[in-house]
């Protein structure tokens, strides 16, 4: 056991394992300020040799919890969700997501869900479904493809342009529908456009018939979720149900945020 960890109250124990506690330790150096740290900025953190620093998160990186940006820095991935995707189930994700998704979904009528990103899928962590409209079952942890989904394209468009290109460079793009768009100019296209207005819509591209809206969810000024509204291309004119349904969208993503400041 090094100072440091007797100076923070590790205690002594033949059941102690240090390169986990130190692992750990890595982790929570990224506490958002900044949200990005280089090598020594981790070391300095956690009062580790560098060398031990560069091993734990080189790891962590190719465990996908960290993704190194172009200027030798590291940050979190949503990934990082998973660790404690247990006790937010169980308590603060539900508890604060979920009356907002009922309660939207109430009011207008259709199902609303929220995702996050893991490399090139999103996958379902919270909804609320008013009717079912999809061929396929939506359920807690569905996973779809980020590139053809509202709530994909969002999460895609809050990375680093880079690192979405890498995505969609590294990942398929199957035609679901005429419509989907396959070809890596066009999606690269719509996330510029979803980065610059700040949502996004996707017309029947996943499955026919199927429109859905999606803006961000962030915590700690960052994009950790995507919140959308599923409805059918029978509800009208795209245009129309925009205007009709993405305030509410929004406005329910402020208030989710606004709570999520309070427990995560």
């Amino acid at each position: 056991m090094t100072e440091s960890d007797a100076a923070a109250g590790v205690p002594a124990s033949a059941d102690f394992v240090q390169s986990l506690a130190r692992g750990l330790a890595v982790i929570r150096a990224f506490d958002g300020e900044p949200a990005e740290l280089t090598l020594a900025e981790v070391a300095r953190r956690v009062d580790i040799p560098r060398a031990a620093a560069r091993r734990f998160l080189r790891t962590l990186e190719q465990l996908g919890y960290l993704r190194a940006t172009s200027d030798a820095r590291f940050a979190l991935t949503p990934r990082i969700l998973e660790l404690g995707f247990g006790y937010l189930s169980s308590l603060s994700l539900p508890e604060v997501v979920q009356p907002h998704l009922d309660a939207l979904s109430h009011r207008i009528g259709e199902s609303v869900s929220v995702a996050v990103l893991d490399d090139d899928e999103i996958v379902y962590v919270a909804r609320a479904a008013a009717r079912r409209i999809m061929s396929v079952r939506i359920t807690l942890g569905t996973r779809l493809p980020a590139f053809a989904t509202s709530m994909g394209r969002v999460l895609l468009a809050a990375l680093p342009p880079a690192e979405a290109e890498a995505l969609l460079d590294a990942s398929p793009r199957d035609a679901y529908t005429p419509r989907t768009r396959v070809d890596r100019a066009d999606v690269t296209a719509e996330l510029v456009r979803v980065r610059e207005q700040g949502w996004a819509m996707v017309d029947g591209e996943l499955e026919e018939g199927l429109r859905s809206i999606a803006v961000p969810l962030r915590s700690r000024g960052r994009v950790v979720a995507a919140l959308n509204v599923s409805t059918s291309v029978m509800r009208g004119p795209a245009d129309s149900v925009r205007a009709e349904l993405l305030p509410a969208l929004q406005r329910t993503a402020a208030t989710i945020e606004d709570e999520l400041r309070a427990v995560v």
